[in-house]
Protein backbone atom coordinates (compact mmCIF):
# COMPACT_ATOMS: atom_id res chain seq x y z
CA UNK A 1 0.00 0.00 0.00
CA UNK A 2 1.18 3.39 -0.83
CA UNK A 3 2.55 5.79 1.83
CA UNK A 4 0.53 8.97 0.40
CA UNK A 5 -2.82 9.17 -1.40
CA UNK A 6 -3.58 6.71 -3.76
CA UNK A 7 -4.16 7.80 -7.16
CA UNK A 8 -4.78 5.77 -10.80
CA UNK A 9 -2.43 6.42 -13.28
CA UNK A 10 -4.31 8.62 -15.35
CA UNK A 11 -4.93 11.16 -12.81
CA UNK A 12 -6.21 13.70 -14.35
CA UNK A 13 -3.87 17.27 -14.35
CA UNK A 14 -4.02 18.87 -11.62
CA UNK A 15 -5.86 22.26 -11.93
CA UNK A 16 -4.17 25.81 -12.62
CA UNK A 17 -4.07 27.45 -9.02
CA UNK A 18 -2.42 23.60 -7.49
CA UNK A 19 0.33 23.78 -9.70
CA UNK A 20 0.66 27.53 -9.12
CA UNK A 21 0.83 26.90 -5.52
CA UNK A 22 2.90 24.09 -5.79
CA UNK A 23 5.38 26.50 -7.96
CA UNK A 24 4.96 28.78 -5.10
CA UNK A 25 5.89 26.55 -1.92
CA UNK A 26 8.51 25.65 -3.96
CA UNK A 27 10.23 29.38 -4.38
CA UNK A 28 9.35 29.61 -0.67
CA UNK A 29 11.15 26.51 0.67
CA UNK A 30 14.53 27.46 -2.11
CA UNK A 31 14.83 31.13 -0.74
CA UNK A 32 14.72 29.10 2.96
CA UNK A 33 17.54 27.54 2.06
CA UNK A 34 19.15 30.00 0.17
CA UNK A 35 18.96 32.09 3.41
CA UNK A 36 20.13 29.18 5.71
CA UNK A 37 22.28 27.52 3.35
CA UNK A 38 24.41 31.13 3.10
CA UNK A 39 24.84 31.55 6.50
CA UNK A 40 26.31 28.26 7.53
CA UNK A 41 28.70 28.72 4.98
CA UNK A 42 30.03 31.68 6.23
CA UNK A 43 29.63 30.37 10.06
CA UNK A 44 34.26 29.75 9.53
CA UNK A 45 34.33 33.18 8.48
CA UNK A 46 32.27 34.40 11.80
CA UNK A 47 33.98 32.45 13.73
CA UNK A 48 37.70 33.40 12.64
CA UNK A 49 35.73 37.61 12.62
CA UNK A 50 34.70 36.78 16.49
CA UNK A 51 37.74 35.00 17.49
CA UNK A 52 35.33 32.27 19.28
CA UNK A 53 36.29 28.55 20.12
CA UNK A 54 34.47 25.56 19.66
CA UNK A 55 32.38 26.09 22.71
CA UNK A 56 31.34 29.99 22.50
CA UNK A 57 30.55 29.22 18.71
CA UNK A 58 28.42 26.46 19.87
CA UNK A 59 26.64 28.61 22.44
CA UNK A 60 26.31 31.52 19.64
CA UNK A 61 24.45 29.25 17.11
CA UNK A 62 22.00 27.91 19.72
CA UNK A 63 20.86 31.75 19.56
CA UNK A 64 19.08 30.26 16.36
CA UNK A 65 17.57 27.55 17.43
CA UNK A 66 16.60 29.21 20.45
CA UNK A 67 14.28 32.09 18.41
CA UNK A 68 13.34 28.80 16.28
CA UNK A 69 11.87 26.57 19.32
CA UNK A 70 10.34 29.86 20.78
CA UNK A 71 8.50 30.13 17.63
CA UNK A 72 7.41 26.86 16.91
CA UNK A 73 4.30 26.18 20.04
CA UNK A 74 2.69 29.41 18.50
CA UNK A 75 3.52 28.59 14.95
CA UNK A 76 0.26 26.20 14.03
CA UNK A 77 -1.79 28.71 16.13
CA UNK A 78 -0.54 31.72 13.90
CA UNK A 79 -1.09 29.70 10.73
CA UNK A 80 -4.42 28.42 11.75
CA UNK A 81 -5.31 32.21 12.09
CA UNK A 82 -3.28 34.16 9.37
CA UNK A 83 -3.51 30.98 7.24
CA UNK A 84 0.10 29.70 5.36
CA UNK A 85 0.34 32.74 3.25
CA UNK A 86 -0.02 35.83 5.47
CA UNK A 87 1.94 33.46 8.40
CA UNK A 88 5.07 32.76 5.77
CA UNK A 89 4.97 36.98 4.48
CA UNK A 90 5.27 37.89 7.89
CA UNK A 91 8.02 35.56 9.34
CA UNK A 92 10.48 36.81 6.04
CA UNK A 93 10.50 39.97 7.77
CA UNK A 94 12.01 38.24 10.88
CA UNK A 95 14.69 35.85 8.68
CA UNK A 96 15.79 38.97 6.45
CA UNK A 97 16.40 41.22 9.48
CA UNK A 98 18.03 38.47 11.65
CA UNK A 99 20.42 37.83 8.11
CA UNK A 100 21.05 41.56 8.34
CA UNK A 101 22.21 41.87 11.83
CA UNK A 102 24.05 39.34 12.00
CA UNK A 103 25.97 40.25 8.91
CA UNK A 104 26.70 43.47 9.87
CA UNK A 105 27.50 42.81 13.54
CA UNK A 106 29.94 40.22 12.49
CA UNK A 107 31.38 42.03 9.82
CA UNK A 108 31.52 45.71 10.79
CA UNK A 109 31.43 45.37 14.39
CA UNK A 110 32.64 42.30 15.79
CA UNK A 111 30.15 42.37 18.36
CA UNK A 112 28.68 38.66 19.22
CA UNK A 113 25.82 40.15 21.20
CA UNK A 114 24.53 41.58 17.67
CA UNK A 115 25.28 38.16 16.27
CA UNK A 116 22.99 36.42 18.50
CA UNK A 117 20.16 38.96 18.13
CA UNK A 118 20.35 38.76 14.45
CA UNK A 119 20.63 34.64 15.04
CA UNK A 120 17.60 34.71 17.65
CA UNK A 121 15.26 36.66 14.91
CA UNK A 122 16.59 34.18 12.14
CA UNK A 123 15.64 31.49 13.89
CA UNK A 124 12.25 32.76 15.24
CA UNK A 125 11.13 33.69 11.68
CA UNK A 126 12.37 30.46 10.37
CA UNK A 127 11.06 28.20 12.60
CA UNK A 128 7.73 29.96 12.11
CA UNK A 129 8.01 29.72 8.28
CA UNK A 130 8.80 26.56 8.46
CA UNK A 131 5.62 25.14 9.99
CA UNK A 132 3.50 27.26 7.84
CA UNK A 133 5.09 26.32 4.41
CA UNK A 134 5.04 22.65 5.63
CA UNK A 135 1.34 22.88 6.11
CA UNK A 136 1.02 24.50 2.92
CA UNK A 137 3.15 21.84 1.37
CA UNK A 138 0.84 19.04 2.87
CA UNK A 139 -1.94 20.63 1.50
CA UNK A 140 -0.77 21.29 -2.02
CA UNK A 141 0.26 17.10 -1.73
CA UNK A 142 -3.37 16.01 -0.90
CA UNK A 143 -4.85 18.48 -4.35
CA UNK A 144 -2.04 16.56 -6.39
CA UNK A 145 -3.09 13.17 -5.20
CA UNK A 146 0.90 11.90 -4.74
CA UNK A 147 4.16 12.30 -2.75
CA UNK A 148 5.12 15.71 -3.66
CA UNK A 149 6.61 17.19 0.07
CA UNK A 150 10.09 15.81 -0.08
CA UNK A 151 10.51 17.69 -3.10
CA UNK A 152 9.70 21.25 -1.54
CA UNK A 153 12.19 20.00 0.66
CA UNK A 154 14.27 18.88 -1.92
CA UNK A 155 14.09 22.85 -3.30
CA UNK A 156 14.58 23.80 0.22
CA UNK A 157 18.03 21.72 -0.38
CA UNK A 158 18.26 23.50 -3.56
CA UNK A 159 18.15 26.89 -2.19
CA UNK A 160 20.93 25.36 0.38
CA UNK A 161 23.45 23.95 -2.55
CA UNK A 162 23.55 27.28 -3.84
CA UNK A 163 24.11 29.14 -0.96
CA UNK A 164 26.70 27.05 0.17
CA UNK A 165 28.33 27.91 -3.58
CA UNK A 166 27.87 31.41 -3.35
CA UNK A 167 29.09 30.98 0.49
CA UNK A 168 32.25 29.08 -0.70
CA UNK A 169 32.81 32.11 -3.94
CA UNK A 170 32.49 34.90 -1.21
CA UNK A 171 35.27 33.19 1.41
CA UNK A 172 37.34 32.59 -1.44
CA UNK A 173 36.96 35.90 -3.02
CA UNK A 174 37.52 37.61 0.43
CA UNK A 175 33.50 39.10 0.61
CA UNK A 176 33.22 39.88 4.37
CA UNK A 177 30.10 38.81 5.69
CA UNK A 178 28.98 42.57 6.50
CA UNK A 179 28.27 42.87 2.80
CA UNK A 180 27.60 39.18 1.96
CA UNK A 181 24.78 38.57 4.01
CA UNK A 182 22.56 41.49 3.44
CA UNK A 183 22.56 41.27 -0.26
CA UNK A 184 21.86 37.75 0.69
CA UNK A 185 18.53 39.10 2.69
CA UNK A 186 17.24 41.62 0.43
CA UNK A 187 16.56 38.93 -2.38
CA UNK A 188 15.34 36.39 0.25
CA UNK A 189 12.69 38.93 1.23
CA UNK A 190 11.75 39.92 -2.17
CA UNK A 191 11.36 36.48 -3.42
CA UNK A 192 9.46 35.16 -0.75
CA UNK A 193 6.76 37.51 -0.83
CA UNK A 194 6.28 37.04 -4.49
CA UNK A 195 6.12 33.21 -3.92
CA UNK A 196 3.04 33.57 -1.26
CA UNK A 197 0.97 35.19 -3.87
CA UNK A 198 0.42 32.13 -5.19
CA UNK A 199 -0.68 30.10 -2.39
CA UNK A 200 -3.74 28.34 -1.82
CA UNK A 201 -6.96 30.50 -0.51
CA UNK A 202 -6.87 30.72 3.25
CA UNK A 203 -9.60 28.38 4.61
CA UNK A 204 -12.35 30.35 5.78
CA UNK A 205 -11.69 29.84 9.51
CA UNK A 206 -8.19 31.24 8.83
CA UNK A 207 -10.05 34.49 8.75
CA UNK A 208 -11.44 34.52 11.98
CA UNK A 209 -11.91 31.46 14.37
CA UNK A 210 -15.13 31.52 16.75
CA UNK A 211 -13.20 29.95 19.40
CA UNK A 212 -9.70 30.97 19.89
CA UNK A 213 -9.47 28.68 23.47
CA UNK A 214 -10.56 25.90 21.66
CA UNK A 215 -7.99 25.68 19.13
CA UNK A 216 -5.36 26.10 21.72
CA UNK A 217 -7.36 23.02 24.06
CA UNK A 218 -7.39 21.29 20.53
CA UNK A 219 -3.70 21.79 20.05
CA UNK A 220 -2.66 20.74 23.83
CA UNK A 221 -4.55 17.79 23.00
CA UNK A 222 -2.36 16.66 19.75
CA UNK A 223 0.36 16.76 22.95
CA UNK A 224 -0.78 13.14 24.37
CA UNK A 225 -1.55 11.70 20.89
CA UNK A 226 1.17 8.58 21.16
CA UNK A 227 2.33 8.44 17.05
CA UNK A 228 2.56 12.20 17.29
CA UNK A 229 4.77 12.47 19.37
CA UNK A 230 6.68 9.38 17.84
CA UNK A 231 6.97 10.85 14.81
CA UNK A 232 8.12 13.76 16.61
CA UNK A 233 10.88 11.98 18.31
CA UNK A 234 12.19 10.59 14.90
CA UNK A 235 12.18 13.95 13.30
CA UNK A 236 14.21 15.16 16.32
CA UNK A 237 17.10 12.52 15.60
CA UNK A 238 16.42 13.34 11.86
CA UNK A 239 16.83 16.99 12.43
CA UNK A 240 19.99 16.80 15.17
CA UNK A 241 21.69 14.63 12.05
CA UNK A 242 21.23 17.35 9.19
CA UNK A 243 21.35 20.06 11.49
CA UNK A 244 24.60 18.85 13.11
CA UNK A 245 26.12 18.41 9.27
CA UNK A 246 24.70 22.68 8.69
CA UNK A 247 26.15 23.86 11.89
CA UNK A 248 29.46 21.68 11.84
CA UNK A 249 30.51 19.91 8.72
CA UNK A 250 32.46 22.92 7.52
CA UNK A 251 34.48 23.55 10.63
CA UNK A 252 35.26 19.79 11.33
CA UNK A 253 36.59 19.76 7.72
CA UNK A 254 39.02 22.83 8.31
CA UNK A 255 39.74 21.60 11.57
CA UNK A 256 40.24 17.74 11.35
CA UNK A 257 41.22 17.40 8.05
CA UNK A 258 43.13 20.34 7.81
CA UNK A 259 41.58 21.76 4.53
CA UNK A 260 40.72 25.47 3.87
CA UNK A 261 38.04 27.38 5.03
CA UNK A 262 36.72 27.18 1.01
CA UNK A 263 37.20 23.94 1.09
CA UNK A 264 35.03 23.36 4.03
CA UNK A 265 32.54 25.38 2.77
CA UNK A 266 32.96 22.96 -0.58
CA UNK A 267 32.70 20.11 1.69
CA UNK A 268 28.92 21.46 3.13
CA UNK A 269 27.61 21.82 -0.29
CA UNK A 270 28.50 18.22 -0.71
CA UNK A 271 26.27 17.34 1.69
CA UNK A 272 23.57 19.81 0.74
CA UNK A 273 23.99 18.32 -3.13
CA UNK A 274 23.06 14.72 -1.24
CA UNK A 275 20.30 15.63 0.50
CA UNK A 276 18.75 17.79 -2.91
CA UNK A 277 19.36 14.18 -5.08
CA UNK A 278 17.84 11.90 -2.22
CA UNK A 279 14.69 14.46 -1.40
CA UNK A 280 14.38 14.30 -5.65
CA UNK A 281 14.76 10.82 -6.25
CA UNK A 282 12.73 10.06 -2.49
CA UNK A 283 9.61 10.81 -3.85
CA UNK A 284 9.75 8.44 -6.51
CA UNK A 285 10.65 5.54 -3.69
CA UNK A 286 7.99 6.55 -1.73
CA UNK A 287 5.35 6.55 -4.18
CA UNK A 288 6.42 2.43 -5.23
CA UNK A 289 7.32 0.80 -1.89
CA UNK A 290 6.03 3.49 1.13
CA UNK A 291 7.63 5.51 3.60
CA UNK A 292 8.29 2.65 5.82
CA UNK A 293 10.82 0.62 3.44
CA UNK A 294 12.42 3.81 1.96
CA UNK A 295 13.11 5.33 5.54
CA UNK A 296 14.75 2.04 6.88
CA UNK A 297 17.31 1.83 3.98
CA UNK A 298 18.18 6.08 3.88
CA UNK A 299 18.62 6.10 7.38
CA UNK A 300 20.62 3.04 7.51
CA UNK A 301 22.78 4.53 4.54
CA UNK A 302 22.96 8.24 6.96
CA UNK A 303 24.66 6.55 9.88
CA UNK A 304 27.14 4.53 7.70
CA UNK A 305 27.95 7.19 5.87
CA UNK A 306 28.68 9.59 8.99
CA UNK A 307 30.86 7.38 10.80
CA UNK A 308 32.38 7.21 7.23
CA UNK A 309 32.66 10.94 7.23
CA UNK A 310 34.11 10.75 11.04
CA UNK A 311 36.60 7.38 10.59
CA UNK A 312 37.83 7.36 6.85
CA UNK A 313 41.27 9.45 8.13
CA UNK A 314 41.41 10.36 4.48
CA UNK A 315 39.49 13.50 2.80
CA UNK A 316 38.42 12.25 -0.37
CA UNK A 317 37.12 9.24 1.17
CA UNK A 318 35.76 11.14 4.28
CA UNK A 319 33.81 13.16 1.19
CA UNK A 320 31.95 9.98 -0.33
CA UNK A 321 30.56 9.46 3.31
CA UNK A 322 29.49 13.46 3.86
CA UNK A 323 27.40 12.44 0.39
CA UNK A 324 26.04 8.96 1.41
CA UNK A 325 25.27 10.85 5.15
CA UNK A 326 23.46 13.57 2.69
CA UNK A 327 21.21 11.15 0.83
CA UNK A 328 20.88 9.25 3.76
CA UNK A 329 19.41 11.77 6.01
CA UNK A 330 17.58 13.66 3.03
CA UNK A 331 14.24 12.05 3.83
CA UNK A 332 13.49 11.62 7.90
CA UNK A 333 12.44 15.32 8.51
CA UNK A 334 9.98 15.80 5.04
CA UNK A 335 8.29 12.53 5.54
CA UNK A 336 7.83 13.05 9.40
CA UNK A 337 6.33 16.35 8.45
CA UNK A 338 3.84 14.45 5.58
CA UNK A 339 3.01 11.98 8.36
CA UNK A 340 2.00 14.30 10.82
CA UNK A 341 -0.12 16.48 7.66
CA UNK A 342 -2.17 12.87 6.96
CA UNK A 343 -5.39 14.75 8.89
CA UNK A 344 -5.36 17.99 6.82
CA UNK A 345 -7.71 19.31 9.57
CA UNK A 346 -5.69 18.48 12.08
CA UNK A 347 -2.53 19.08 10.16
CA UNK A 348 -1.23 22.80 11.58
CA UNK A 349 -1.87 21.59 15.38
CA UNK A 350 0.26 18.08 14.81
CA UNK A 351 2.62 20.11 12.30
CA UNK A 352 3.46 22.38 15.39
CA UNK A 353 4.15 19.81 17.68
CA UNK A 354 6.19 17.32 15.25
CA UNK A 355 8.44 20.61 15.08
CA UNK A 356 8.69 21.99 18.31
CA UNK A 357 10.16 18.29 19.06
CA UNK A 358 12.12 18.25 15.83
CA UNK A 359 13.79 21.96 16.39
CA UNK A 360 14.59 20.57 20.03
CA UNK A 361 17.45 19.01 17.82
CA UNK A 362 18.31 22.28 16.57
CA UNK A 363 18.27 23.90 20.49
CA UNK A 364 19.90 21.22 22.07
CA UNK A 365 22.76 20.30 19.37
CA UNK A 366 25.24 23.13 18.73
CA UNK A 367 26.53 22.93 22.53
CA UNK A 368 26.41 19.33 22.94
CA UNK A 369 28.39 19.40 19.62
CA UNK A 370 30.44 22.07 21.27
CA UNK A 371 31.31 20.96 24.37
CA UNK A 372 32.07 17.47 22.56
CA UNK A 373 34.34 19.47 19.81
CA UNK A 374 36.20 20.89 22.89
CA UNK A 375 37.21 17.63 24.30
CA UNK A 376 37.67 15.35 21.36
CA UNK A 377 37.54 17.75 18.36
CA UNK A 378 35.10 19.21 16.33
CA UNK A 379 35.56 15.97 13.67
CA UNK A 380 35.40 12.81 16.57
CA UNK A 381 32.42 14.85 18.00
CA UNK A 382 30.23 14.13 15.09
CA UNK A 383 30.50 10.34 15.63
CA UNK A 384 27.37 11.09 18.23
CA UNK A 385 25.37 11.04 14.39
CA UNK A 386 25.28 7.65 13.88
CA UNK A 387 25.28 6.43 17.74
CA UNK A 388 21.74 8.10 17.51
CA UNK A 389 20.52 7.32 14.13
CA UNK A 390 20.84 2.97 14.52
CA UNK A 391 18.43 3.00 17.28
CA UNK A 392 16.03 5.16 15.38
CA UNK A 393 15.05 2.62 12.74
CA UNK A 394 12.74 1.23 15.98
CA UNK A 395 10.64 4.31 15.24
CA UNK A 396 10.09 4.13 11.44
CA UNK A 397 6.66 2.34 11.59
CA UNK A 398 4.86 5.21 12.61
CA UNK A 399 5.21 6.88 9.61
CA UNK A 400 2.77 4.07 8.40
CA UNK A 401 -0.26 5.91 7.46
CA UNK A 402 -2.92 5.19 10.27
CA UNK A 403 -5.92 3.62 8.41
CA UNK A 404 -8.77 4.95 6.88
Amino acid sequence: MSSTIDAPADRPAAPRAVVAARNGVAVVFALNGLAVGTWFSRVPAVREALELSAGRLGLLLLAMSAGAVLAMPFAGLVTQRLGPARTVAGSVLFVAFGTVVAGLSAGLLGSVAGVALGLFAFGYGSGTCDVAMNVEGAAVEKRLGRTILPRFHAAWSLGTVAGAGIGAGAARLGVPVGAHLPALAAVVLVGTLLGVRAFLPAPAEADGPADPAARRRALLATWREPRTLLIGLLVLVMAFTEGSANDWLAVAFVDGYGVSEAVGATVFGVFVVGMTLGRTAGTLAIDRWGRVPVLFGTIGLAAAGAALAVLAGSGPLAVVGVACWGVGASLGFPVGMSAAADDEDQAPARVSVVAVIGYTAFLGGPPLLGFLGDHLGTLHALGVVPLLLVPTLALVPVLRPPAR
